[in-house]
């Protein structure tokens, strides 16, 4: 692929763009359409076309395996945690009105924009986890044998 400068250069420019408009979408997924979910796997996406255009190797280098596999951990102790923290305010679990004791409202804000974050954090870990799975496999034919 060393001799696709285009691409090469284009992918550069369109991963900064993918990563800003995934914090777009994780951070005003209550107020739109979007969350966490979908804000994690457009990063994914991000690194993924990295990937592919770069190579598995050098997507490694940026977003290395141990890094994802403890954000698969990370995105679900936020999440859980965010519970546990309205249990221990006397609320029911997630109940996000802990957050803000005067301002109920304001709880609930921060305990959606919280818990959507875990949920983008574990939703990208998975998806870039997946493919790093299918890139690293051998191959059970040669390019010759196509």
């Amino acid at each position: 692929m060393r001799h696709h400068l285009i691409l090469r250069v284009i992918t550069k420019l369109l991963v900064g763009t993918i990563v800003l408009f995934a914090f777009y979408v994780q951070f005003h997924g209550d107020f739109s359409p979007g969350g966490g979910f979908q804000a994690g796997v457009i990063m994914a996406v991000a690194f993924i076309i990295y990937g592919i255009v770069f190579g598995l190797e050098k997507v490694q280098q940026v977003f290395p395996p141990w890094l994802v596999h403890k954000m698969l951990a990370l995105g679900v102790l936020i999440y859980a945690a965010t519970g546990i923290v309205s249990l221990f305010g006397g609320m029911h679990y997630l109940d996000y009105g802990v957050f803000s004791p005067h301002h109920p409202e304001h709880g609930q804000h921060w305990g959606i924009l919280i818990v959507e974050f875990g949920v983008g954090v574990t939703v990208t870990g998975v998806m870039v986890a997946v493919y790093y799975a299918f890139a690293s496999r051998p191959p059970r034919m040669s390019d010759e044998e196509w």
